[in-house]
């Protein structure tokens, strides 16, 4: 089973690289960002919750993320691995997200982190913002907020990586194919 963290703050592009990596290694993607909008606009109890968050460009408390994930994990028992897309973002959430891999006798292999500037990553969602239809998206100073959030809680995530020799910073600014081609090399020496 081959477990990938997929990382990177809002707007480097890891839908995009789940999406062509989920089909490439055939493995299950599991974006939070998907999970909660799933849940909010089903107006579950998690996702109303998860919204009050977000709406304020911060992080969902990790308490209401496990479970969201857990259930996920658990819809797909028998799948080759997985990739996080989102989670975790803070060392509680990677602990967390260890020992649920430990109880499915497995581990994560690598972190790969996609490396953008953020006047990049203020650009690219503020377009994404006009398809979307995302409204954590469409306004600058919430997105300034998420980027500024994400280098506050989760910047010591490498470091937890780096300790188990399983951190991997790829280049995130380039076309689509390049960028799945730096992906690539890191996941085929897994």
């Amino acid at each position: 089973m081959k477990n990938i963290v997929l990382f990177g703050p809002p707007g480097a592009g890891k839908g995009t690289q789940a999406d062509i990596l989920k089909e490439k290694y055939q493995l299950v993607h599991i974006s939070t960002g998907d999970v909660f909008r799933y849940n909010i606009k089903n107006e579950t109890e998690l996702g109303t919750l998860a919204k009050s968050y977000m709406d304020k460009g911060h992080l969902v408390p990790d308490e209401v993320t496990i479970d969201m994930l857990n259930a996920e994990v658990e819809k797909n028992p028998d799948a080759n691995g997985f990739i996080f897309d989102g989670f975790p973002r803070t060392e509680a959430q990677a602990t967390s997200l260890a020992q649920l891999m430990d109880s499915k006798k497995s581990q994560i292999n690598a972190m790969v982190a996609l490396e953008v500037d953020d006047e990049i990553l203020v650009g690219r969602l503020l377009e994404r913002g006009k398809s979307s239809g995302r409204p954590d998206d469409a306004n600058e100073e919430v997105i300034r907020e998420r980027i500024a959030e994400y280098y506050r809680k989760t910047d010591i995530l490498k470091g937890f990586y780096q300790k188990q020799d399983k951190y991997y910073g790829v280049d995130g600014v380039g076309n689509i194919e390049e960028i799945t081609e730096r992906l690539s090399e890191v996941i085929d020496k897994l």
